[in-house]
């Protein structure tokens, strides 16, 4: 189930998911504002909505190969060039063409096993690529630890390891043959439901007519309420990790290498409850799954609000705890939330996934350019604010929700 070009998809989680939420906030925060900082880490979300143009490109035109190694190279350049210059507007610029680079990548790859394989090897091979991603997040962010304050030289050390990406991509990938049948927008891969924190994985799905036409009935079903809870929650808690490095030093006195650090093992450790969770919200029902999850951010959000406004003295390691409940409760909110959008989409599988993805990929826009200014405005004590409201406001509306189980219950 495991193939060599997955070593790539591993190269890229440390590129997007560890070396650059560390170095690109540190970067930039020395020359701009948080404000600066959050559209910078804006525009990388931003760029990840282009991925139904090159799910669509790819399935049109069988450009697989050159779209995945043309997205590393487009991480690779635009991280180089990051160093070259400190022009606010030219940052956010180069920061949206990673995004779009990412997304490439991050489409394609999903393809290559969407294409190349039987659908029963979908979700082993999909859990397996997730894995690899996962592990080299940890990695990543242990590198950026280990770096310090050379922030330039991790920046350029990130693009070599995009380009490296791009030569395996090259080596160990052959675009696969064309069918007949069409391509589903995301079909069961949601029911892995791996998506390590940050991951690129949740950019995939094709662009089709039948996911606009189901927008207008899907927004006014209960469907809708969950993409709006999850549009409120996620967007809150990504003020946090889009500011995460500069929030960690600034707001908490927590060194860049120990917060490094601290999120590589929350990542690491994330990666072994996927599978309890998804065992737990067999038996329990994924709305109370997801509620869990909420209410573990809830906590964090609430202790690292706590701390920020009264700064008691030798407790700031606690900071570095609540983002730890963060980070893990990502585990139980990934797999509750996408087995909910098979459960309650109006729309099939397919199209609900779509929706999904693109409010997952709107939250991280709302949240990082939200924080940057509140961060600006009030102080880096303030952004948990927006966690805290976001998560209470999205666990709330968790109770208006109904689905096929919980309808079964009242029976």
């Amino acid at each position: 189930m495991v193939e060599s070009w997955y070593l790539a998809y591993a190269l890229l989680g440390a590129v997007t998911a560890g070396l650059v939420p560390i170095l690109l906030p540190l970067t930039v925060i020395k020359a701009g504002s948080p404000t600066l900082v959050g559209l910078v880490m804006a525009a990388v979300s931003l760029g990840g909505l282009s991925a139904p143009i090159w799910g669509t490109l790819a399935d049109r035109y069988r450009l697989h190969r050159g779209l995945l190694v043309g997205g590393f190279i487009l991480i690779a350049v635009s991280l180089a060039a990051f160093v070259t210059t400190s022009l606010p507007g030219v940052w956010v610029g180069l920061s949206l063409l990673q995004g779009v680079g990412v997304a490439a990548a991050a489409t394609v790859a999903n393809l290559f096993v969407i294409e190349a394989h039987a659908q029963t090897e979908w979700d082993e091979r999909i859990g397996w690529l997730q894995s690899f991603y996962g592990g080299g997040q940890v990695i990543g962010l242990l590198l950026a630890g280990l770096l310090g304050q050379n922030y330039p030289v991790g920046l350029l050390i990130a693009a070599v390891m995009a380009v490296l990406a791009g030569l395996m991509g090259w080596a160990f990938t052959k675009t696969p043959p064309a069918k007949v049948i069409s391509k589903p927008i995301l079909l069961r891969t949601s029911r892995s439901g791996e998506w390590p924190p940050n991951s690129p994985g949740h950019y995939f799905h094709h662009l089709s007519s039948e996911a606009w036409e189901s927008m207008h009935s899907a927004f006014r079903s209960p469907f809708g309420l969950f993409l709006f809870l999850w549009l409120v929650s996620y967007g809150g808690v990504a003020a946090v990790f889009s500011l995460y490095p500069v929030l960690m030093q600034q707001g908490y006195g927590i060194a860049q290498n120990i917060a490094s650090i601290v999120f590589a093992l929350a990542a690491a450790t994330g990666l072994v409850l996927y599978s309890p969770a998804g065992r737990w919200s067999e038996r329990k029902g994924a709305l109370y799954v997801l509620r869990a999850g909420l209410v573990i951010r809830l906590i964090a959000a609430i202790l690292l609000l706590g701390l920020g406004v009264f700064h008691p003295a030798g407790l700031n390691w606690l900071a570095a705890a609540a983002f730890c409940g963060i980070v893990l409760a990502w585990s139980y909110l990934s797999v509750s939330g996408t087995t909910l959008v098979a459960n309650i989409s109006s729309a099939n599988e397919g199209a609900g996934m779509g929706l999904f993805n693109a409010t997952t990929a709107l939250a991280g826009v709302f949240g990082a350019v939200s924080g940057g200014w509140i961060a600006t405005r009030w102080g880096y004590q303030a952004v948990p604010i927006l966690a805290f409201g976001g998560v209470l406001l999205g666990l709330v509306f968790t109770f208006f929700i109904q689905t096929p189980a919980s309808q079964d219950l009242r029976k």
